[in-house]
Formats: structure tokens, sequence, C-alpha cells
């Protein structure tokens, strides 16, 4: 059993942890959800039934983990600030941007307004977008209708289209 555990941390163990950070968007919280994850993984391997892919369970299961560790008592009470964390640049740099400086700020301009989302939205987005999962394993994972994954990835993108015009070159 553990080196299946190893297996399914090397297969799956990135996905994980970014989904983790994306979700948390604090490196020690992702890797604590990380390891809460496979703990559960490994506790709950046996009662895998296989009606999905075993990328699609571990996924859910961390959702849920960040979902859990987002609704805790204690994280509330801890004031993030989220801008000045993920967007703090270096005035130097922006003097004389190089081309892959305005592409990390692209990105991070297009990731603040994912995570500004309604929650329906932003856990599509995230899992076609940004961990390449199928609709068809997005509506497995959440619960809800093929159709209704396809609908909700089709208004987000007219959200963030609507909430980023002019923001992002789209080259």
């Amino acid at each position: 059993m553990d080196k299946e555990i190893e297996k399914l941390i090397d297969e799956y163990g990135n996905d994980v942890l970014r989904i983790a950070y994306i979700y948390l968007k604090d490196k020690h919280l992702a890797e604590d959800a990380f390891q809460e994850v496979f703990v559960k993984v490994y506790k709950n391997l046996n009662k895998f039934q296989g009606n999905s892919s075993v990328k699609t369970w571990i996924l859910s299961i961390t959702m849920n983990t960040c979902k859990d560790i987002l609704r805790s008592s204690w994280l509330k009470r801890i004031v993030f600030n989220q801008d000045q964390k993920l967007f703090n640049c270096d005035t130097n740099i922006l003097d004389n941007p190089d081309e892959e400086v305005i592409k990390q700020f692209e990105y991070n301009e297009l990731l603040k307004e994912v995570m500004k989302l309604p929650k329906k939205y932003k856990e599509v987005v995230i899992l076609f977008y940004y961990e390449e999962v199928s609709t068809a394993e997005i509506s497995k994972i959440l619960c809800i209708p093929e159709g209704t994954v396809r609908s909700q990835l089709f208004r987000a993108r007219e959200i963030l289209k609507y909430n980023l015009d002019g923001k992002i070159s789209y080259e």
C-alpha cells in the first residue's frame, strides 16, 4: 500500500499542490493541505470504487480539503492582504519591465480575477484551465451535470472578459 501511495504522490502531487495553492493563496497552507489530502487518500484507498478516475477522486478530495481549511475558525481570524502577498512588485523591476515580467503580471492579474469569481465559476475555471480536467470529469468532481459545467465555463469567461477588458494583451 505504501508503494501505491508513493506512486499516487509522484503522479498527482503537483496537481494537488497547485490546486491547494490557488485555493488557499498561501504556500504553507497548501503544503498542509497536500499532506492532509494524501493522508485521506491513504486511509480511504481501499474504499475507492473506481466510479471515476483516480485523478478525479484525488482532486475532489483536494478541493473539499481546501474548502474545509477555508471554513476553519482559526483561519477566519487571520487577516490576509492578498493584494500585497500576490502582487507586491519591486518598483525597480517595473521601471524597465521585460517580457517575462509583463507575462507574470498579466498571469497574476488573470488569477486575481479568477479568484474573485463566484465559487461555482471559480471551481470550474480552476479545474478546466489550470488543471486541464475535462468537462466530463469536472461534472463528476463537482456532482453537477456536464451541461452545467459548460455553461458555467461560458459565463465565467464572459465575466473575465468584462472584468479584464483592456488589462491583458492577448498576443
